[in-house]
């Protein structure tokens, strides 16, 4: 007989109460989340822009036996294909067994991450220190970004039209960049300014050198631009462009730190680019372990959805789309009918309670670390300004798939209701009638260049949507 009385029994049966992984995990479960952590963080260390996710993510699939498809090919039931964006964008495709118009199941992510990234004319000499110029890409506190070791990632197409890349910074040996900052004994003006303020965009220059270029006699050249003309020739020399290559170049700085164990106990993952690239491995991982599934899949990992999922590779463009009335076609289905009956998990991160900033989340609807998946209703601002209100019904399915197959998860908010906010993909797709839900893993210091995250959290992501696509 129970000791408990009726009113905590009660209390137990009618009460909502987040589980923890710690409380509810066996001891082989959370060796299991850590395990995964191994693959993720070395998908994550070669993944710093969306392009190097790309290819990572296409390894990926290629081992677990995926080919290349490109529009307009043949779809055949049982097919495990992948489409490469332009490089920056791309979609995994297992095509299922049942009748299509039974609908895709989708899991849609974003692989860019903020960073800062070069004008297309960089290269500037200022009293003896040659600079790249940067224009920041995505919601950063540029703050952070002054006086920790950074990289050079990207690509250059020559004017001969080859591709070069380049990566400098993260290799054993190699040199890494900087931004400097004052010294706090000349930094009474700036102390005065507000957070957002001291720092400018056209503030964000990158240390390059502060060597000149020598003549064959050993002596400085005569040159104007001497250290600028020395960097120059640096590059030219490894990488065989010239300064106008950078007009057709996308080179972008980012952290030159990798993934690193956090905390003594090694359950937090401290790395660049969690957002979010911590939803696209577990969504890729998801659709892999699902292959004997009866149901047609879709994993689309888009770029720009930092800046607002515009261009060719942002998810406003009508690939995925597309995609979807090819297997349509192929599958002898109705399009519309397909995307009607179509249900997808917008895969981005949000926001994770910090103990250290209480003020600005409301605790009770905040994500909590190690509680599992969140899942957002709505994201958005204000007075739900910008959002995908997912219907109710749709929520309901979700929660119910997830403890049917033991998720552990739990519902979380952007914050206070007053206090900021923000967006996802969510509503892009849901726009062309698709049931579409934000879930994702919960991430401290999101957008900085160093965020974290729960190792159980990524492993509760994995299984969430592995059940989503079985």
């Amino acid at each position: 007989m129970s000791d408990k009385t009726k009113g905590q029994m009660m209390k137990e049966e009618l009460f909502y109460k987040k589980k923890n992984a710690f409380e509810t995990k066996t001891q082989d479960e959370l060796k299991a989340a850590k395990d995964y952590a191994v693959g993720y963080a070395e998908y994550l260390d070669a993944s710093k822009t969306e392009r190097e996710a790309v290819l990572a993510s296409i390894e990926l699939l290629e081992k677990a036996g995926y080919k290349a498809y490109n529009l307009g090919d043949k779809i055949s039931a049982g097919d495990k294909l992948y489409l490469n964006n332009r490089g920056k964008g791309l979609f995994a495709i297992k095509v299922g067994t049942e009748n299509i118009e039974n609908g895709v199941r989708i899991c849609a992510a974003h692989i860019d991450s903020p960073r800062l990234d070069l004008k297309q004319h960089p290269l500037f000499e200022n009293d003896g220190f040659a600079y790249f110029k940067t224009h920041y890409y995505g919601g950063i506190r540029k703050y952070q970004w002054a006086t920790i070791p950074l990289a050079l990632h990207g690509v250059v197409l020559k004017a001969n039209g080859e591709t070069v890349n380049v990566r400098i910074g993260d290799e054993a040996g190699d040199p890494v960049l900087c931004i400097t900052d004052l010294l706090p004994h000349l930094a009474k003006d700036q102390n005065q300014k507000p957070l957002g303020q001291a720092f400018t965009g056209e503030g964000l220059n990158v240390i390059l050198g502060t060597s000149p270029y020598f003549e064959e006699d050993g002596k400085v050249t005569p040159s104007d631009e001497k250290v600028k003309l020395n960097i120059m020739i640096m590059l030219n020399e490894k990488y065989g462009i010239t300064e106008s290559d950078f007009i057709s170049a996308e080179l972008s700085i980012v952290p030159a730190q990798n993934t690193v164990d956090v905390g003594l106990d090694r359950w937090l993952l401290g790395a660049y680019g969690h957002d979010d690239r911590v939803c696209a491995y577990p969504a890729l991982t998801g659709i892999i372990e699902a292959a004997d599934s009866a149901k047609t899949c879709v994993v689309a990992l888009a770029d720009k959805e930092e800046v607002g999922s515009d261009g060719v590779a942002g998810m406003q463009s009508c690939l995925l789309f597309d995609i979807i009335d090819e297997l349509a076609k192929n599958l002898g289905g109705n399009t519309n009918v397909v995307r009607m009956n179509s249900k997808c998990l917008s895969a981005d991160v949000t926001a994770c309670h910090d103990p250290n900033y209480p003020e600005v989340s409301e605790k009770r609807n905040a994500a909590i670390l190690h509680c599992g998946i969140g899942m957002s209703k709505y994201t958005g601002s204000g007075g739900k300004g910008g959002t995908n209100d997912c219907p109710a019904e749709f929520v309901s399915f979700v929660r119910n798939l997830f403890d049917g197959e033991g998720v552990i998860w739990q519902t979380a908010e952007l914050g206070k209701v007053d206090q900021g906010g923000g967006g996802t993909v969510a509503k892009y797709i849901a726009n062309r009638n698709i049931d579409t839900v934000d879930v994702g893993v919960p991430v401290l210091s999101m957008h900085a260049p160093f965020e974290l995250i729960s190792k159980s959290d990524l492993y509760e992501a994995h299984r969430a949507f592995a059940a989503f696509c079985k």
